[in-house]
């Protein structure tokens, strides 16, 4: 994709990121999670996340013509027990709804593996909702391989997750 620049997050890109957020969950996860709470995210709660998430680095934004199109944030090591043979995690990647299936995931996702290569990773981890045919697919498509479930909880009900992992 022609003129996409992949930096690190700025702190006014922070609106610009939560709006990407809650378009996605609003977008994607319809029919998916419970309607009532998409319907009830709130974009300043979601500010003050993403500006703890900001101070801890490893967050990174795609740029278009000035605009941010897409984000990623990811870790350097995975706290979960069970997982003790992954050493990264992709938290989070998400691209403006109307702007998916045009490269910018596949540049983010390429951005953190190659930042998680330098820093002598060699196991990441990602978890993406069971339900959520398309993200899977893209995973799948970038070299991940089903390795666990688990359930989460939004608001009061309870959903399945699958971890994709892959040999950064």
């Amino acid at each position: 994709m022609n003129n996409i620049l992949i930096r690190n997050i700025q702190k006014k890109d922070i609106p610009a990121v939560v709006n990407i957020q809650i378009d996605g969950w609003q977008t994607a996860y319809k029919g998916i999670i419970d309607d009532t709470y998409l319907e009830s995210m709130n974009a300043e709660q979601r500010i003050n996340e993403r500006k703890k998430d900001y101070k801890l680095g490893s967050f990174i934004v795609a740029e278009m013509n000035n605009e941010i199109v897409g984000f990623c944030r990811y870790d350097n090591k995975v706290i979960s027990e069970n997982l003790k043979d992954y050493d990264c995690e992709l938290k989070a990647l998400y691209v403006k709804s109307n702007l998916k299936r045009q490269g910018i995931g596949k540049l983010l996702f390429n951005h953190v593996k190659n930042d998680l290569k330098k820093q002598r990773k060699s196991k990441m981890i990602l978890w993406c909702l069971k339900e959520n045919y398309p993200s899977r697919k893209f995973y799948e498509k970038m070299g991940g391989k089903l390795i666990q479930e688990k359930d989460i909880e939004f608001g009061d009900k309870t959903y399945k997750e699958v971890a994709f992992g892959y040999n950064i």
